[in-house]
Order: C-alpha cells, then structure tokens, then sequence
C-alpha cells in the first residue's frame, strides 16, 4: 500500500484539484486563440542554457499564432568528441545501467576526482551557451517529444516537476528531449493540445530540413537563405535565424520517441496516429517508438478498475470526469470520444497494426491501468510490440508528480524505460529487451 505521507498528500491534493476544476467551471476564463500554456499559480523552473546538473535547457516559442512552446533539454552528452567512448549510446557513464567499460575517457585516470570533473567543466566552456561552437565535434542523439500531465488544464513544458523529469529522462536516455507547452483548457478545448502536438512534429522535421540547407546556399519557399559560417546555422534576407541550433548541431530526428504522461498520453497517442498516416512527408523525421505513461484514457462501459478504484489516490474518477468535461467540447462531451477512449468505434486513423511500438506505464492503485492494459493487449494482437510495465504500491504519476519525483520507485521506472526505448534508438539495434 502507498505511505500515510501519500494518502495524507493525496487528500490535500484533490481537495486543491477539484477546488480549481469548479472554479473554472463556474468562472471559465474566455475563449483565447493564444491561449495559455502554464499556469500563473504553478511553480515553473527557469531555463538554464549552462551544463549545471548535465542537462542544459531553453525555451522556444514555435508558434507566432498561439502560445504553443518547446523546452529543449539538452544532455551534456551531446558535446562529448568522438573519443570519449566507443560504441553507441547506451554505453554513456550518465547511464545508470551502462557498463562503464566501454567508457574510454581521455582525462587522465591518474588525476583525483575534483581534478577530472574540472578538465571535463573546461572541456565544455566553448559550447557558449546557445549556439554550438564549430570547433568542437558533437553526438547526434534521438529526439523525444515529451508531452506533460495535469488533466488537461493545469501542468507545463516548464513547470518544476516537468523540468526535473524531463532532465532525468535526458541522462538515462541519453536523448533531447522535447517538453511540449501545448495550450490548456477550458480556454483552448479540443482538439488544441493534440493539433499542438502534431504542429511540434512537422515544426521538427522543418527544423531538419533547414540544418541540411546549412551545407549550401538554397531557397526555401522563395525565400534566400544564407549560411552563418560563426553560428552553424542559417538566416533568412532579414538576418533572422531560420534553423534552431541545438538541434541542427545534435538531433538526430530520424530516431523520435514520443513520451505522454497522463493526459499527455493521450497527446502522444494521437501524434503518433497522424505520423502513421503522414509516412514519408514527415521525413527526416520517423516516429520508431512510444511511451504512454499512465494514459488519461475513459469510456462509458467501466472497467474493473474503474469500478473499484474509483476514489483512488491523486485523480480520483470524479474529479477526472470534471477535467473531461472542461477539455471536450460541450457538444462532443462523451467519454466514448475518441480522444477520450482509443479502442472506440468511432475513432478515425491507421490500423492498429500500424503504429509504432508503444510502452505503457501503469500504476496498481490507478483507475486507469485496465484500459491503458486493454489497448496494450490489442495492440499486441496485430504483432506491434506493446508490453506492459506495472508498479506496486504505485498510484498515478508515481513517476512525475512532485512530491514523488525522488522516489526509488519514481527513478526505477525512467531507467525501466530506458532499456525498452534504446531496443529502437540504438544504432546497433535491438539489443536490450524484455
């Protein structure tokens, strides 16, 4: 069972949670074509552009039409020459599961410990911050987009929980790791959140395309470009810069992950559909997995879960179906909608046997694990490889939300999916498994 500082905490919680859904439904905010992707009373975590902790991060905004924003994180990793190991990225000492044998580090190893991280903080002083150095060779790593929680209306790509997940996933992974700001509800229902996501996907591959036109001189869209030989990148007749230079300088699109966590699961699952039907105009860009953590997902025929853990820890049904109820449309409200429920009969998209690998996370004492399972077991009938982790003693969002982001449960579930997610991002293919 949960700690008694879990079901103390989850208490409060819901009392905050259900305070703040029916004050938004009694007062809702005006329809916002911008709309808002943070909330003012959340704590946010600023961008750090410096190797502080490992990870160096910044913030995007992609979208002049609407508040949608990335937060890249960017593990040190990426910076590290060619020397620094041999192989592929599993081998990297950030890690935890990596065999550190296949770590060839040129710092001497006679040096003491202090003398050796201040050789390694030296060696990464060029980076300069926002753009990349030219002088220094660089990794290219997979890209993941990460799509955050909080019932659609609350939670942020840049709120303090996200950023210390995010950056978690960054060094375990060893990949860039995407956090989505897509707009929240009721200001912006659906299905902004999920054409956010879509919009980040193509914003991606754009971003590719451009890098490439670093190699010469192009047009694009009638528009001249010109190669910046200082920063990398290039700029358009006006000087402005065109081509994001983190990504150009590390990313390696052609190996996306998408990762959702609750709500954000649902995000992750729709963008993946529609880069199922996009196929080749998404490329560079190729969706080869996803993780769903804990899936938002309902229905109008209840589960057994949903039947007996119905006032479970942190989002109870109630509260959720309140959450729903502001997301959806009032005219759409149904909780067999398609962005509600993925097995529906209504629901439009590729076959199932389509779709990209797909790990699903679920917490024993959550509601929602039969029905994240249950799709699981059917992707599994048409051959898509689909397991299925599950925690005990685990409640929803065990593995993000704040209070339990410092668990040893919270940890072992990033280095869980971890191993499953480098089975495709690998260069030297699968070579960890279930």
């Amino acid at each position: 069972m949960p700690s008694v500082a879990v079901k103390l905490y989850s208490v409060f919680f819901k009392l905050l949670l259900k305070h703040r859904l029916h004050n938004l439904i009694s007062s809702p905010p005006s329809p916002d074509p911008f709309g808002v992707s943070t909330r003012s009373d959340e704590s946010v975590a600023a961008a750090n552009p410096s190797f502080t902790d490992g990870v160096a991060t910044k913030d995007i905004h992609i979208d002049p039409m609407t508040s949608l924003t990335v937060r890249i994180f960017l593990p040190e990793s990426a910076l590290s020459p060619s020397e620094l190991r041999r192989g592929d990225d599993d081998s990297h000492p950030h890690n935890p599961r990596s065999d550190r044998r296949h770590s060839h580090v040129v710092i001497p190893l006679n040096q003491t410990s202090p003398e050796r991280n201040e050789s390694r903080r030296k060696s990464y002083e060029p980076y300069g911050g926002y753009a990349p150095s030219a002088k220094r060779s660089s990794r290219k790593l997979p890209v993941m987009l990460q799509f955050h929680g909080g019932g659609w209306v609350a939670g942020g790509s840049d709120s303090a929980a996200n950023d210390f997940f995010c950056r978690r996933i960054a060094k375990v992974c060893d990949v860039i790791v995407l956090a989505v700001g897509y707009r929240l509800a009721p200001e912006n229902r659906y299905p902004a959140a999920f054409e956010d996501g879509v919009k980040v996907l193509n914003w991606l591959g754009k971003q590719a395309n451009l890098a490439d036109c670093c190699k010469s001189n192009r047009r694009v869209n009638g528009v001249e470009l010109k190669k910046l030989n200082v920063q990398g990148h290039i700029v358009d007749a006006f000087g402005a810069s065109m081509v994001e230079p983190w990504l150009a300088a590390h990313a390696d699109p052609s190996r996306c992950v998408l990762l959702g966590v609750s709500c954000g699961g649902n995000i992750a699952d729709y963008v993946a559909r529609k880069a199922v039907e996009a196929g080749k105009l998404l490329e560079p860009v190729k969706v080869v997995a996803q993780v769903l953590m804990y899936p938002f997902f309902i229905g109008n025929n209840p589960t057994q879960s949903e039947i007996k853990l119905a006032n479970s820890y942190f989002y109870d049904k109630s509260v959720s179906a309140l959450a729903w109820k502001l997301f959806l449309p009032e005219k759409e409200f149904d909780f067999d909608h398609p962005a509600a429920n993925p097995l529906a009969h209504n629901r439009s998209g590729p076959p199932l046997k389509l779709m990209p690998p797909t790990l699903t996370v679920v917490a024993e004492h959550d509601w929602m694990r039969d029905r994240a399972i249950a799709y699981a077991e059917e992707l599994r009938k048409v051959n898509v490889d689909s397991p299925v982790l599950e925690y005990k003693d685990a409640v929803h969002e065990f593995a993000t939300l704040d209070m339990l982001l410092k668990t040893p449960q919270a940890q072992a579930c990033a280095e869980d999916i971890a191993i499953w997610v480098k089975k495709y991002i690998s260069l030297r293919g699968h070579e960890f498994s279930y």
